[in-house]
């Protein structure tokens, strides 16, 4: 992946961003690793932190994730460090991984008896184990539940994504994420926001579509981008050969629509905080 002559401006601080919706299918893990990808092909060092037993965002980063790998899993236990677990993705040298293995389908229930068993992440990811590999954007896929990876995912980040796809269903189970969200902030994170809603698997040839977009552009507002990511075979096709979309077919409407969401999330993050 090239690095193309305008790079996106760099964040005013590190953005650590967990991407969460319980609900599968949504394009989660596709947003995480597609706008990752689109922040480094930008000159942006980003890392991807692999939270989902599934590991689809290793598969799709081109890291190792065979069992017996260095993962997020022996990260979480305090037994390597953050830098001894990222691997650098072969789509681009800004961005690195996390992976995550079949061992962390367990973590769950092994991270009950443990001490600190929420902030175990956030521990994991302290200031002196990112400035080892120094990016400006972190990014946590969770798995599409709201068990204890989650939860650890939120403690350890200040920002929420969630990514909505465009259809029926799309606000059920939302208010239970958003209710969880705000336990979180009250309990364990104060510092935890709902950042950015990214609308994904848009069909521009239904009415429902439409209704669904501004409805969830009416209860949120700015923090819906303005981006809309399509429904698409190519961003579909492209885990498969584990690779982004950017990287499988960059001219495709779906890399597209996810390079104009990095760089309205970019932007968003270059402006000061007030």
């Amino acid at each position: 992946m090239k690095h193309p002559e305008a790079p996106f401006p760099r964040p005013t601080h590190r953005r650590v961003m967990t991407v969460a919706n319980q609900k599968g299918g949504v394009g989660k893990t596709t947003s995480t690793v597609n706008l990752a990808a689109a922040l480094a092909m930008h000159g942006l060092r980003v890392l991807v932190i692999d939270l989902d037993p599934q590991g689809n965002a290793s598969t799709a980063l081109g890291v190792d994730h065979r069992s017996g790998t260095p993962s997020v899993y022996e990260v979480l236990l305090g037994e390597v460090t953050l830098a001894d677990a990222a691997q650098t993705s072969d789509q681009s040298d800004l961005l690195f991984c996390v992976p995550a293995t079949i061992d962390l389908a367990g973590a769950e229930i092994e991270l009950v008896s443990m001490a600190g068993r929420e902030s175990r992440l956030k521990e994991a990811l302290s200031d002196e184990a990112l400035d080892q590999l120094n990016p400006d954007y972190v990014f946590i896929d969770c798995p599409p539940s709201l068990g204890l990876l989650t939860v650890n995912a939120m403690v350890a980040a200040q920002e929420v994504l969630i990514p909505i796809q465009c259809e029926y269903y799309a606000l059920e189970g939302l208010s239970q994420l958003l209710r969880n969200i705000e336990l979180v902030q009250s309990h364990l994170n104060r510092a935890l926001t709902v950042s950015t809603i990214l609308l994904t698997m848009y069909d521009g040839r239904t009415k429902l579509a439409d209704q669904v977009t501004s409805e969830v552009r009416h209860h949120f507002g700015d923090t819906v981008l303005k981006t809309v990511i399509p429904r698409s075979v190519k961003v579909s096709e492209a885990p498969g050969y584990g690779q982004t979309v950017l990287a499988y077919d960059p001219g495709s409407r779906g890399a597209m629509s996810y390079l104009d969401a990095a760089r309205e999330v970019a932007f968003r993050g270059a402006e000061v905080q007030q």
